[in-house]
């Protein structure tokens, strides 16, 4: 084997070609490795004996052969063929899975024996890096020094590029950090990659911190470092970091470049500041002397803030000046006007844009289709959608999780269930293994029409596929078990989460104090706040708003300027569904003066009011009997001429004896606020709830008939409004009749309807039909809330049915509805009234324990003097 390695060296120096070609030999890797130690010092022989190997039937060179080789071509400085040959070695050991320290060494070992080359390790650093393979690129970085080598700055700067682009921060910091230990002296490509990791990993203020002590170091940042810096503030969306950087780049003469230009428009359409970002825009022609060019890219950006606006003849005046200029459309403008059009519901343009795209040797792509598919599910055109997801089959983009949860979110949003389940069943046919949003979609939808035992079935599911510790998806059984009102279950989710592993956040504290205080057990709420507080859960401002409208419906108004002290105490700040809670709970409390309070106090702070906080306000005035200033904001919020079917409705009010504080609160309606308060079905609902209250139905269903020419679809709130209305009146049958045409609209009834109905029955005097209807709840898919017990209990009362009340009061506690005080009142009144003191102290005693207090005669007074009258 000697002679014959010797035998093929020799030949191979003399280039004698055809004479090897005689010798009768098998190759072997000890062969291989014997003629290239021989050919060391002969890198052209050397190579071309290692090609002739690697291009035999049935061997190839094992990687110890790769090692000698590119030692060979290193220490000949044939460095783009060393770096050719490592990409094999890598590639060689990915595929074999040898692992990275028997590669190492190995390159010690040839080191030692040839004498060299040591360049192989640094290149052999940045072969890993590139390829991806930081693992093994950190395993060379980490060696190097323990042989007397040290890695040269490129090699550094493209694995710290590999480790950022893989999101690996923390191994950017100790990278950088040994970099610096072993002394090897960064440069403006180091810094510039540094800033952006700190940028990427949301540590902007850091980012900002390491650029001003770049000048202790002797450096500067390039352009490109601080256009990362940039870039970290715009995703923030906070324009002020932006211009203290703008200003380092004045302060240090760094020329901002068409990039900068670029991200600085893409913040201002991120904060909504479309204007500003235009005058930017227009203002690039001027910088630099004019020697900015403007590409695709920056007018694709402002394009894309103007659709994601819904201002789509701005977008189309740049993209035309755009064309005009001879730039050409691509991929991401096409992208941003389908998702324009379909964000203003205008489907036809978007799908022209997409024809176009076809018409323009575009081909649209997986985003362009299942934005479209979003907008048809949105609108309800579910069979448009599935003829969508067969064009994109034909067109060769195949359907992703995204387009099946789009479907999937569409399906379940119609209550179509069954097509849904059959839609689930297809992805998991076709293999597809579906994720969070998948997961999450599916329980929402379930949870929402009603399905709960199907939500539990699927969640036992994920729990078996090892989502356990997935947070989002455990927040979303909470929430859906917690609107259901089945807080004992909820509660034993929370447990099996936590024992499990999965970590509450702040949404899981929120949702489940929501839940409580939706269900009248606000005392159980602040449990669950300290609970929460003990561990480190962060409170949110969500978290009080439903604390605070929990406290008014628990009647417990007197906590609220605590629930206040300590939003402020913690920092965070009331927003305008704060405000709204507190409008609307101190209107239900009849105290006008701590309404306007709140609102005038939001209005202080610069909150403009919208929709909901303004029919908050009406409703309010309509149920304290103010129809007159009820009206006249209504009128100031909703021009005549463009909704004239109100007309007749407001010229039966008067307007002329309208007190300060609501002539204040319309004046306070001004042009910018005017932009948030478009009239729409809330705020018809409104008018139409104000009539049904004070018994106006017919002119309720004369409104509803007129608004329906204009697009007004009657929904379960208008339904529930006029069956309220009926019912009170003491048309009970006719209730019943709009509850029936609800059905036959496809419409689905909810517990407000059923009290409404329970009400109507109690107060026209058929309690046995009212109880029967409370029964069939569960079969319907309903639990009885707080108001369902109140109705019945106090109807009960005022027949005298003591024991089916006290029967129903235990019913309420059992299911985990906490009585309030106008429970306890109702029972109390009737106790007293038939003088049976005994239970009245046992009752008043349990309402102490409770901690309502003893101050129930506001509520008890008019029923006992209405039952004395009698």
């Amino acid at each position: 084997m000697v002679n014959l390695a010797a035998q093929i060296s020799r030949l191979l120096i003399l280039r004698r070609f055809d004479a090897l070609k005689s010798l009768d030999f098998t190759f072997s890797d000890h062969l291989v490795d014997a003629v290239l130690k021989n050919l060391k010092l002969h890198p052209a022989s050397a190579l071309h004996f290692f090609k002739l190997a690697s291009k035999q039937n049935h061997f190839r060179p094992h990687f110890k052969s790769y090692i000698k080789v590119v030692h060979i071509l290193s220490n000949a400085r044939m460095f783009d063929e060393t770096r050719l040959y490592l990409r094999g070695l890598v590639e060689l050991s990915e595929r074999n899975r040898v692992p990275v320290s028997l590669i190492y060494d190995e390159l010690i070992t040839t080191y030692r024996e040839f004498k060299f080359s040591a360049a192989v390790f640094d290149m052999m650093l940045k072969a890993y890096a590139e390829r991806g393979l930081v693992k093994n690129a950190l395993y060379v970085f980490d060696n190097m020094p323990k042989c007397g080598r040290l890695p040269s700055l490129r090699s550094c700067n493209c694995m710290l590029s590999r480790l950022v682009r893989n999101k690996d921060f923390h191994a950017v910091a100790c990278v950088y950090d040994q970099i610096i230990r072993v002394g090897i002296a960064p440069d403006v490509y180091t810094c510039a990659i540094m800033v952006d990791a700190y940028c990427k990993d949301g540590r902007v203020s850091k980012a900002l911190e390491f650029v001003e002590g770049l000048e202790k170091m002797g450096l500067e940042l390039n352009v490109v470092g601080y256009n990362s810096l940039v870039n970290g503030y715009v995703e923030e969306g906070n324009m002020e970091g932006v211009e203290k950087v703008l200003e380092l780049m004045r302060q240090r003469g760094i020329f901002r470049n068409v990039v900068t230009f670029t991200l600085l428009i893409k913040g201002f359409c991120k904060t909504g500041a479309l204007d500003q970002a235009d005058r930017v825009f227009r203002g690039m022609k001027e910088e630099n002397g004019g020697t900015l060019i403007l590409d695709d890219k920056v007018y694709g950006v402002l394009i894309d803030g103007y659709c994601r606006n819904g201002r789509m003849d701005d977008a189309l005046r740049i993209k035309n000046e755009m064309l005009s200029l001879g730039l050409g459309m691509n991929m991401f403008i096409f992208n941003s006007l389908i998702n324009g059009y379909c964000k203003l519901d205008k489907l036809t343009e978007a799908e022209r844009v997409i024809t176009s795209m076809t018409e323009g040797k575009f081909k649209p792509d997986s985003y362009s289709y299942n934005t479209l598919l979003d907008g048809y599910c949105k609108r309800g055109m579910i069979d448009n959608a599935l003829k969508l997801c067969h064009q994109m089959t034909s067109d060769g983009v195949y359907p992703t999780n995204v387009s099946y949860n789009t479907l999937l979110k569409g399906l379940l949003q119609l209550g179509d269930i069954d097509d849904a389940l059959s839609l689930w069943k297809v992805m998991l046919k076709k293999g597809f293994v579906p994720d969070e949003v998948g997961f999450s979609t599916l329980l929402h939808g379930l949870f929402r029409n009603g399905k709960c035992d199907l939500a539990l079935t699927l969640w036992k599911d994920i729990l078996a596929r090892g989502y356990a510790r997935n947070t989002i998806l455990c927040n979303t059984v909470l929430n859906g078990l917690c609107k259901m009102g089945r807080m004992i279950e909820a509660e034993k989710v929370l447990d099996k989460m936590m024992e499990l592993g999965c970590s509450p956040d702040e949404v899981t504290s929120r949702t489940l104090i929501d839940g409580y205080c939706r269900d009248g057990d606000v005392q159980r709420a602040f449990q669950i706040k300290v609970i929460m507080d003990g561990k480190g859960v962060p409170a949110s401002i969500d978290m009080y708003n439903s604390l605070i409208s929990g406290l008014f419906r628990a009647e417990k108004s007197n906590k609220i300027p605590d629930v206040l002290s300590e939003i402020y105490a913690k920092g965070l700040s009331p927003d305008i569904i704060t405000y709204g809670a507190l409008t609307s709970g101190w209107f239900k409390e009849g105290n006008l003066k701590k309404a306007f309070d709140a609102y005038f106090e939001m209005r202080g702070k610069g909150i403009a009011p919208n929709v909901y906080l303004c029919s908050t306000i009406i409703s309010g005035l309509n149920k304290l009997g103010r129809t007159d200033d009820a009206n006249m904001l209504l009128q100031t919020m909703v021009d005549l001429d463009v909704v004239p079917d109100l007309k007749q409705f407001y010229n039966s009010f008067n307007f002329n004896h309208i007190p300060i504080e609501t002539q204040k609160i319309a004046s306070s309606f001004d042009v910018s606020a005017q932009r948030y308060i478009i009239p729409n079905h809330i705020l018809y609902n409104v008018v139409i709830s104000g009539l049904c209250k004070y018994g106006k139905t017919d002119d309720a269903r004369k409104i509803i008939n007129d608004l329906s020419h204009r697009g007004f679809i009657p929904d379960e709130f208008t339904y529930t409004a006029l069956i309220h209305g009926t019912s009170v009146s003491g048309a009970v049958d006719e209730a019943f009749l709009l509850r029936d045409e609800m059905l036959k609209k496809g419409l689905s009834p909810n517990i407000v309807t059923y009290n409404a109905l329970m009400d109507g029955l109690c107060k026209s005097g058929n309690l046995a039909r009212a109880l029967r209807l409370f029964h069939k709840l569960p079969s319907k898919g309903l639990v009885p809330n707080l108001i369902s017990y109140n109705t019945l209990i106090n109807g009960c009362c005022k027949r005298g049915g003591n024991r089916e009340a006290l029967q129903l009061l235990g019913r309420m506690v059992k299911e985990g509805i906490a009585p309030s005080l106008k429970t306890y009142s109702s029972l109390l009144s009737s106790f007293l009234l038939q003088n049976n003191m005994e239970e009245y102290s046992k009752l008043l005693d349990e309402m102490h324990k409770a901690g309502l207090g003893n101050d129930f005669r506001r509520h008890c007074r008019p029923y006992v003097a209405e039952v004395l009258s009698v």
